[in-house]
Parts: structure tokens; C-alpha cells; sequence
């Protein structure tokens, strides 16, 4: 069971380019899960995608996953993303990948371009923070 997020709508704000909320509410109760930065590292600790931004955002996707899985939650319960790119050009094919994985209500999120990251093939990179209901377990 995932917590319902809700998507904040300002008629002052222009529509979002991408696929993200303007602001995203949730209620403040149970867990908080704050991904770390993941990249198109994969299991074997290879990089997946090397040069194609679509490849790298789904491991980065599937690596986000993973990690909200083994925090007993899904994307679903992901409310905000910080992503980080080599090339803002990049936007509409990261959005597209995105929409692929964030089904519901989408995350609110900010894209900054960055000059270098801590591997030379690495494209882009997702950090994330969630909210896990506990109401489940009770």
C-alpha cells in the first residue's frame, strides 16, 4: 500500500514541461526513505548505457527502485527527485523514460546540469526521497 500523494496545482504557475508536480502533498506520517544518488551504475558495477541518456535513465530508474523496494516501498511512494544531467538537451528524452516508471502521480523534481560526475560515462544521476506507510503493518 503506498501513501496517496497529491499534486499541487497553482493557476499562477505555467504547466510543467516535464513529468513532474508543480508540488506534490503527502500526509507527514510514516517512514522517510532519502535515496542517495543513483547513476546508471548496474549490479555487476558496470555502467549501463555508455553515451545513451535513455538507457542510463532507465538503470537509474531500475536502481531507484531497487532501493525503494528494499526499503519496503515502490516509486510509487517517491515524492520529490533531484536529477542531475551532463546535457539539458537531454530533457525530453529523460522526461519520456521517466513517464515509464513514475505511472501515478508524478514526483515534484528539479533538473540541474552539472559539468562532471564521479565517473566520466555517467549521463545523469537521481536522488529521491519517499514516504513508506507503516499504517500497513499495524
Amino acid at each position: 500500500m503506498t501513501m496517496p500523494k497529491q499534486q499541487i496545482v497553482s493557476p499562477e504557475l505555467a504547466v510543467p514541461n516535464g513529468h513532474f508536480a508543480q508540488a506534490t502533498q503527502i500526509r507527514a506520517r510514516g517512514r522517510m526513505v532519502f535515496v542517495s544518488g543513483m547513476t546508471a551504475r548496474n549490479r555487476e558495477g558496470g555502467v549501463t548505457g555508455v553515451g545513451d541518456v535513455a538507457a542510463q535513465t532507465h538503470q537509474v530508474c531500475q536502481n531507484l527502485r531497487a532501493a525503494m523496494t528494499a526499503a519496503g516501498g515502490s516509486l510509487e511512494d517517491i515524492v520529490r527527485v533531484d536529477v542531475y544531467v551532463r546535457n539539458m538537451e537531454d530533457f525530453q528524452a529523460i522526461h519520456e523514460v521517466r513517464r515509464q516508471y513514475f505511472t501515478g502521480e508524478p514526483p515534484a523534481s528539479t533538473m540541474v546540469e552539472v559539468s562532471k560526475f564521479v565517473n566520466k560515462d555517467y549521463l545523469i544521476e537521481i536522488n529521491a526521497i519517499g514516504v513508506i506507510d507503516d499504517e500497513q503493518d499495524a
